[in-house]
């Protein structure tokens, strides 16, 4: 919990006026979906759809990260605290709550020494990946049911009790979806690769379990599938949906090699400067040169007398070589070798939204995993290991043991290291996790929003069915004070266009709406700072435009390019009233 107060700390300091400085939009967007939490629950509506954004089309919640799984539950606080103050508590309080069930999941299946089990906890919650994410994207955080996950596949073979590990690991699945699609996904994967190695090396434990396995995994899927079906659907083929992302816009999003043994920015030995050398990929294996020499170390001393550390080993490997994208990258540079997503298409279904880099999320995870199974290693045993577990050559359970509970890859307790390597162990340990404790995220002000827009001034010119068009139109790129417009009035009213994924045209994925000439002309005069010479044919297209928003209202407050975008709209519609803190343009009788 400390370190979750820490990451989180520049925004304390000034809650209702910061945001990410890495990634503003991503932020204002999040605290727009603890808001639209709060407004479906106050007005009752349906979660998976909203015409607060993108007036008059809508945006599909469902296919976009819209974090349902925490802005409903935690909606009555966001209406007392407010979006921004509750992005912030949830920020840091997911980060600890990630490291907590991952101290559980170790301590329970995979450790005995409580030590271990937090020293791994700590890493999984704060892994350099997870705290680069922390910046403006809290679906990334939000892992705090993916160790409950992974101990029920664990648990799935316990005889007797297949009804109850399926109905259980179904449950979290399901809410899972509604957190991150793409984390779960991660986490099937690495689950099908555990089980997997798992049944090469323990084939007659295996066989055993296989049918208690198999009946508990149906349970889980018809579950998850009975309470997910409609949303899921609601995704792929409801309102404003979607098919793939701008032509595998990410597929070329590798991991550069140089990154894993590079220290992360946000991090004690962190330097900014550093992206400049091996890109701005996101820094999901940036893990430093001390940490990867441990690891690797650890590795070869365990990968003999360990179960855990085998299969720990075969994930490092399969999601390092699956994560390098399409062309091999080597200290920021692009080679001429091939990696292994050149041989995937880019309009694989789903597979066609993921991004390379972040398989190595996994391996952030498998990480996690062997600071623990190397930490414990250097522990020496409390109690007799045969009260325990029984076991077979090198410590490992044996098939008794394996039809208990496996794979649930009760390690048993391994041979002790030797007394003289304790304290080098914890040292080389210690000494390489301390570069890697995180520094508070860095935040920038952001302007304040208008006292006409918190105040309610705009009532009485936006009645029910129109819309408020802000200046500059919110967008992708532009626009993000003028976004969180909408997140500081409660969404009370819509807005056109905004920060969000939809269809264009040819029903293909798109960052934001479709550009129409009024807010093309808004973005060219502020990217100009001159306001161009403008036409019949240009005030026509503006009313069009409005027509098809259905405004009431045109605002404008206060901007750094407010003098050239008042002249602008000026020009357009003619001469504007000031009304409290903004140029207010009432539109209702040009539209009408």
């Amino acid at each position: 919990m400390v370190l979750g107060v820490l990451v989180c700390l520049n925004y304390w300091g000034d809650v209702q006026g910061r945001v990410s400085s890495h990634l503003p939009t991503d932020h204002s967007w999040f605290e727009w979906l603890f808001a639209h939490g709060a407004y479906s629950v106050r007005h009752l509506e349906n979660p998976l759809f909203t015409m607060r954004q993108n007036a008059p089309l809508g945006v599909n919640m469902m296919a976009n990260t819209s974090l349902l799984g925490v802005t409903l539950p935690l909606a009555p606080l966001t209406m007392l605290l407010g979006p921004q103050v509750m992005y912030a508590l949830y920020l840091g309080g997911a980060l600890a709550a990630t490291a907590a069930t991952s101290y559980w999941m170790l301590s329970r299946h995979l450790v005995r020494s409580r030590a271990a089990a937090f020293a791994g906890g700590a890493f999984l919650g704060f892994a350099p990946g997870v705290v680069h994410h922390a910046n403006g994207q809290p679906n990334f955080v939000s892992n705090f049911l993916l160790p409950l996950i992974v101990s029920r596949v664990l648990r799935l073979g316990e005889p007797g009790r297949w009804r109850r590990n399926g109905l259980a690991l179904g449950l979290l699945v399901a809410y899972q979806i509604f957190i991150n699609e793409e984390m779960l996904l991660l986490t099937a994967l690495a689950c099908l690769v555990v089980v997997a190695a798992y049944a090469v090396q323990r084939p007659a434990a295996t066989r055993a379990i296989a049918g208690t396995f198999g009946a508990a995994l149906g349970v889980a899927g018809a579950v998850a599938l009975l309470l997910t079906a409609y949303p899921i659907w609601f995704q792929f083929n409801g309102p404003q949906s979607y098919r793939g992302l701008q032509g595998g816009v990410f597929h070329n999003w590798g991991e550069d090699l140089a990154a894993f043994v590079t220290f992360p920015r946000d991090t004690l030995a962190g330097d900014p400067a550093v992206e400049q050398t091996i890109g701005l990929t996101e820094q999901n294996s940036w893990f430093g040169w001390p940490l990867v020499l441990v690891a690797v170390v650890a590795l070869v001393l365990l990968v003999r007398r360990s179960l855990a550390a085998r299969i720990t080993a075969v994930l490092v490997v399969l999601f390092t070589v699956a994560a390098l994208g399409p062309r091999i990258r080597l200290g920021g540079e692009e080679t001429t070798v091939n990696g292994p997503w050149h041989y995937i298409p880019d309009d694989l279904p789903l597979v066609e939204m993921m991004m390379p880099t972040r398989l190595t999320l996994v391996v952030a995870a498998a990480v996690g995993v062997l600071i623990a199974l190397a930490w414990d290693a250097l522990t020496p045993p409390s109690r007799p290991v045969a009260a325990r577990v029984p076991a077979q050559r090198g410590g490992e359970p044996g098939p008794a043991a394996g039809a208990a509970s496996a794979p649930a890859l009760a390690v048993g307790r391994r041979a002790v290291a030797p007394r003289w390597l304790r304290p080098v162990g914890y040292a080389a340990i210690t000494l390489a996790l301390l570069p890697l404790i995180p520094r508070p995220l860095p935040a920038q002000p952001v302007e304040p929003p208008p006292h006409f827009v918190t105040a309610g001034g705009w009532r009485p010119y936006v009645p029910a069915g129109r819309t408020l068009v802000p200046v500059p139109i919110p967008s992708n790129v532009h626009g993000l004070p003028t976004l969180r417009w909408s997140v500081l009035s409660g969404q009370e009213f819509p807005i056109p266009a905004g920060y969000f994924i939809g269809p264009n045209e040819k029903g293909e994925g798109v960052f934001g709406a479709p550009n129409r000439p009024t807010s093309t002309l808004v973005y060219s005069t502020m990217d100009s700072g001159t306001v161009p010479a403008l036409t019949e044919e240009n005030r026509r297209q503006a009313v069009e435009d409005l027509r098809w928003w259905r405004a009431s209202v045109v605002v404008l407050g206060a901007h750094p390019k407010e003098a050239v975008l008042r002249e602008l709209m000026t020009g357009l519609l003619g001469q504007p009233q000031r009304v409290d803190d903004v140029w207010l343009w009432d539109v209702r009788p040009l539209v009408d």
